[in-house]
């Protein structure tokens, strides 16, 4: 209860006050309240009863009515401190923290060693933002009365705010020995422990907060965040339901609850979850991006960007909303706002705020300058900065380098098709393989192939990534190897706890990861040149010929359909770009546009990768002289027939900043010539290492302008691109790009080198794999 006066009146108001204060003391407020009107039906201007009245008020919630009660009791007596603060008290429960401040210095100008006045005048300062101010209110209380177990814990909320969790820690825990039962505090203590990732000291902390107080929904939805944070998914969302048991409109644990079923993949349930925040807090930006991202994982591709748009409108420079909202724009092909989204995706970043999603900032900007920035923003918003590391330093001296891939696509998925052959192809005399697969299983065939490929296989993905990085130092893996970077379903935080002495990038992720804990990122001299290595926090790895792996077993249906089958005209000549949908830019469109009507009768053959924009892209056609029927739009099917089916295109065009990758390979491995333009980063170069390693460099060009003339020649000229055709059918076998056993020779000297520069006490350094000879 707020600091009350000792009434000092004539013998009947005075027992009338003290059975009021004894009656207010038990929480019989209705009982003390009529006490107290008794008083003032005697004395109107008593100011205890004033005081005291405005006091229950507090009690009752009713904050605006405790400051005109108190209020009218400063004005009999304005030199009671306890009364100004009292008044402050209110004034900041109403929300109001600057009158707050004012009250809490008018009391300590009337009494300068009022210790409860010095603390709450820091926790108003707190909530204005003024940290240092509060820091040093908190202090003066402590020197007053050093035993003071809230300013211990007020003192470790200010330095907690302003990242100073060490100390904030060393004042939880004094407040703690002074009153161990005092659950804010064990509360508070948590929070700066996740911090700095000392997340198990954390969870007991919360538990002691509910061991005390089992009704303390803050500390339950604590708990459950930090469960959150390990991957403990069901144990997190077991808490958080206990947390909105507690308090029903707690629009916080809502909205978490819906993160947790959604990374159990839960998304219709976190909809729900999602909805039943914004219903409290109609207000509350991250829970509308959250739904954003539900909506869009659930294919209501226009209503997430709905979604995106009112948490940007809330919170113009929230960055995750900004980069999701332009991504799903450009999978719509809906370019309607499309200038406005590329200033969206830098302008948060330049504003100090949220960085874009690395992932988005690589298909809109062509400059490893921006990536990696924008890189580190991102890994310190998820905290993956400060993990304590669970390497070390142990030398360890197998027979054989131990190397542990770490992927959610050991599955049906594109990675998995180029990769698999590698896995099957490393040296088993002088490598152990271990996969740890953070994903699905989705009992394809491609599953049980891998399966078979390694020494070890790990079902990780019920394990939060901390149990997985323990199990990489348990398994004492010499090379840790990511293949996700940060796209759909990645799992950074394992790597974050350093499980490994080396730690590698790879095939995933094309950009930098800007995080401290990878040591390598494995590329090749054309996608990523030397001298960028400035814009990269990983040392460079080069292998000689293409970075990408390939996978020279790759099935294509016997039979390929008729064009009829695939709904293209029989003579007509067939561009085509099976990439993605969101890799299309206006820009390259408008290319495509030009080289239709120079081309008579040809059409654009594309992959159907939503249902709007085949609508989006003919309009755009239209809007540019092209017969909307010249877009034809193939469905997504089975991989080998998928294969088999592109033998019937004439030239694949590809597309800018983001090249094709997978799908180049794909193309290359069908028989069919891929033109591509290069840019100056690691996603705008992929093609163009495919065509050097398979002997077809003509095909790259440098602008926009040299990618339509060439293409324009070889519609023109059947002769030429017929030559391409059969250079390709040639080299197919025979050319470095689909050699994997040549690949993985490749790579595992990289490997070698990597674990000898450790093994000799060496700081990471640049690699370049020596070419092996020709065949």
């Amino acid at each position: 209860m707020p600091t009350a006066t000792v009434p000092t009146e004539h013998d009947d108001i005075a027992g009338m006050l003290r059975q009021g204060i004894a009656l207010q003391m038990n929480g019989r407020l209705a009982e003390a309240e009529s006490r107290y009107r008794a008083v003032l039906s005697m004395a109107g201007d008593n100011f205890d009863a004033l005081h005291l009245l405005g006091l229950v008020r507090f009690q009752q919630g009713r904050y605006d009515d405790a400051i005109d009660m108190i209020r009218a009791a400063l004005g009999k007596n304005p030199q009671s401190a306890a009364a100004h603060l009292n008044l402050a008290n209110a004034l900041q429960r109403a929300g109001r923290p600057e009158e707050a401040v004012r009250g809490c210095e008018k009391a300590l100008a009337i009494n300068p060693e009022f210790v409860e006045a010095h603390n709450n005048l820091g926790s108003a300062l707190i909530d204005l933002g003024r940290l240092e101010e509060a820091v040093s209110h908190f202090q003066r209380a402590l020197e007053i009365k050093p035993d003071l177990p809230e300013a211990h814990n007020n003192l470790g909320s200010a330095l907690t705010a302003l990242g100073r969790n060490e100390q904030a820690i060393a004042s939880y825990r004094r407040a703690l020995t002074i009153k161990p039962q005092f659950a804010e505090a064990h509360n508070n203590l948590g929070n700066a422990l996740c911090q700095i990732g000392q997340y198990d000291e954390a969870l007991s902390s919360y538990r002691n907060a509910l061991t005390i107080r089992p009704e303390y929904a803050e500390a339950q939805y604590n708990l459950g965040n930090t469960l959150l944070a390990l991957d403990r998914h069901e144990e997190a969302i077991a808490s958080i339901r206990k947390a909105i048991e507690i308090r029903p409109q707690f629009a916080e644990a809502h909205n978490n609850l819906g993160n947790a079923l959604a990374a159990l993949g839960r998304h219709g349930e976190a909809i729900g979850c999602f909805e039943r925040a914004l219903a409290i807090q109609p207000k509350f930006a991250a829970a509308w991006n959250n739904l954003g991202n539900a909506l869009s994982v659930a294919a209501r591709l226009p209503e997430a960007v709905s979604s995106y748009r009112r948490a940007m409108k809330i919170e113009p420079l929230r960055g995750n909303s900004h980069s999701m909202l332009a991504l799903l724009n450009r999978r719509m092909c809906d370019w309607s706002g499309f200038a406005e989204d590329e200033r969206s995706l830098s302008m948060p970043l330049d504003a100090g705020a949220h960085a874009p999603l690395p992932f988005v900032l690589l298909t809109s900007v062509d400059d490893p300058a921006r990536h990696l920035p924008c890189a580190r923003r991102h890994l310190q918003g998820l905290g993956l900065d400060r993990q304590p590391a669970l390497w070390k330093g142990a030398r360890y001296t197998h027979e054989k380098i131990r190397v542990a891939y770490i992927s959610p696509d050991f599955r049906d998925h594109p990675v998995a098709h180029l990769i698999a052959e590698l896995f099957e192809r490393h040296d088993r005399g002088r490598f152990e393989i271990t996969a740890l697969s953070c994903g699905p299983n989705d009992g394809s065939a491609m599953r049980r192939r891998l399966e078979r490929a390694f020494d070890r296989f790990l079902d990780a993905r019920t394990m939060p990534a901390r149990e997985i990085a323990r199990e990489i130092t348990a398994l004492e893996i010499d090379v840790a190897v990511d293949l996700k970077g940060y796209t759909d379903d990645c799992r950074p935080g394992v790597l974050a706890h350093r499980p490994a002495p080396i730690q590698v990038s790879y095939v995933g992720y094309t950009g930098t990861m800007g995080a401290p804990f990878i040591d390598y990122v494995i590329v090749d001299p054309f996608v990523v040149p030397v001298d960028q290595q400035e814009f990269y926090t990983e040392k460079l790895v080069h292998l000689p010929e293409c970075y990408l792996p390939n996978d020279g077993k790759r099935e294509i249906a016997e039979r390929t359909p008729s064009r009829a089958e695939c709904g293209l005209p029989e003579a007509s000549f067939v561009f085509t770009c099976f990439n993605n949908n969101h890799k299309i830019t206006p820009d390259v469109f408008e290319v495509w546009m030009r080289l239709l009507r120079e081309v008579p009768g040809s059409v654009l053959w594309l992959l159907q990768d939503n249902k709007w924009a085949p609508d989006n892209l003919r309009r755009e056609a239209r809007a540019r002289g092209v017969a909307p029927e010249r877009l034809i739009f193939a469905p997504r099917i089975a991989m080998p027939e998928h294969l088999a089916r592109q033998r019937l295109a004439d030239l694949f065009l590809d597309t800018l900043p983001y090249n094709a990758h997978t799908t180049a390979s794909d193309a290359l491995w069908a028989g069919l010539p891929v033109l591509t333009c290069a840019g100056r980063s690691f996603a705008a170069r992929v093609a163009g290492s495919l065509l050097l390693a398979i002997g077809l460099s003509e095909l790259i060009t440098h602008d926009l302008a040299e990618y339509e003339a060439l293409a324009l020649k070889l519609a023109r000229e059947p002769g030429l691109l017929a030559g391409l055709r059969e250079r390709l059918a040639r080299s197919r076998l025979s050319a470095p790009l689909f050699d994997c056993e040549r690949y993985a020779r490749h790579l595992e000297a990289a490997y070698e080198e990597m674990w000898r520069i450790w093994q000799g006490g060496e700081a990471p350094r640049h690699i370049a794999v020596a070419q092996l000879p020709a065949r």
